[in-house]
């Protein structure tokens, strides 16, 4: 019991001495990004990503349009804004076209599929002439867009998955970067979030959640690993338990393994993670279906983990070019 007494006050000692800063960072900047969205009613950063991967990485991709790319996505956003429908329809529409066709319009593809969204005629989409207009295929596809529940707050490659109803739902997201970057500078959107400069440019700032989710990991050190731990109880963890239960005690659901908690959120480059981000560690770095670790950063340099058999819960430094640790970070709940 007196072992027990003493890890317990080290726990507090070390939540005080590493926590605090973290935890009194997000809730701040918590705080900036309510003010900001009292202050703009349009505010739309909560909603999640509007943007993901290496800096530079969207405007690379949108200067190797060809003329007849960017004149259908000149067309997708002229058209959206003559409907006074929001700059996310308009990414949504341009990842879907340049996922279904390279933003061309086709006149041949997957069974009786044609033109820039690949409609099917003998799905009620229209007839063969009425999808290879791309007048009438944008508008088709922003009137289904319009009909999916929530569409608004959802990242835009899901939105998209909602409308073309792919056996591949993971290819949309691959042209999010570019289509951000297609309407700030097509689109003569400055600041697509609504947001402002001051909430994280694209990405939504670290949320109270996440203040949360940090003082629950922190709590839990000392703890021993067990692999496959249980997530109904606190007596031990292993990596992705101690991830979940943090999130679920801030109100926000993770998936059960490490592979799927990296599809949970939003992502951004690792080196500019912030307190609350998971990081993840993939035997190939550049795969994600090799992931097979991951922690939460709390600031400073360093992360709280369930790293193994034999090492308790605890906090360790991390460097950004370690080892197996992949480029992007994941801030859940957005």
């Amino acid at each position: 019991m007196k072992s027990a007494l003493v890890v317990g006050a080290l726990v507090v000692a070390v939540v005080t001495a590493v926590g605090v800063t973290a935890v009194t960072t997000v809730v701040r900047e918590d705080q900036e990004q309510s003010q900001a969205r009292r202050s703009n009613l349009s505010c739309n950063a909560a909603l999640g990503p509007i943007t993901s991967g290496p800096a530079g990485s969207g405007a690379g991709d949108a200067a190797r349009l060809t003329e007849e790319q960017r004149q259908t996505v000149a067309r997708i956003i002229q058209i959206g804004k003559e409907r006074n429908l929001p700059p996310r329809a308009w990414q949504v529409a341009i990842q879907a076209g340049m996922t279904e066709s390279g933003l061309r319009s086709l006149n041949y593809g997957d069974r009786d599929s044609l033109g820039i969204f690949q409609m099917r005629p003998s799905m009620g989409w229209g007839t063969p002439a009425q999808v290879m207009d791309p007048t009438y295929a944008i508008n088709k596809f922003y009137d289904v867009l319009e009909e999916v529940p929530r569409w608004e707050q959802q990242r835009p490659g899901e939105s998209a998955q909602d409308v073309e109803r792919s056996a591949f739902p993971e290819r949309y997201h691959r042209w999010e970067p570019m289509a951000a970057h297609l309407i700030g500078k097509v689109g003569l959107v400055a600041d697509p979030t609504g947001c402002g400069e001051g909430t994280g440019r694209l990405l939504p700032a670290p949320t109270k959640q996440a203040g949360e989710a940090i003082r629950f990991a922190l709590s839990q050190q000392g703890k021993p690993y067990q692999w496959g731990a249980l997530t109904t109880h606190q007596n031990s963890f292993d990596c992705s338990s101690l991830m979940l239960q943090a999130y679920r005690e801030a109100g926000i659901t993770l998936p059960r393994v490490s592979r799927q908690q990296f599809r949970a959120g939003a992502l951004l480059p690792v080196e500019q993670a912030q307190p609350g981000d998971l990081l993840f560690w993939a035997y190939d770095e550049n795969d994600p279906t090799t992931i097979h670790h991951v922690a939460m950063y709390i600031g400073d340099g360093k992360i709280v983990e369930a790293q193994q058999t034999g090492v308790p819960v605890h906090i360790r430094p991390v460097r950004w070019g370690e080892a197996e640790l992949v480029a992007q970070a994941v801030r859940p709940g957005v």
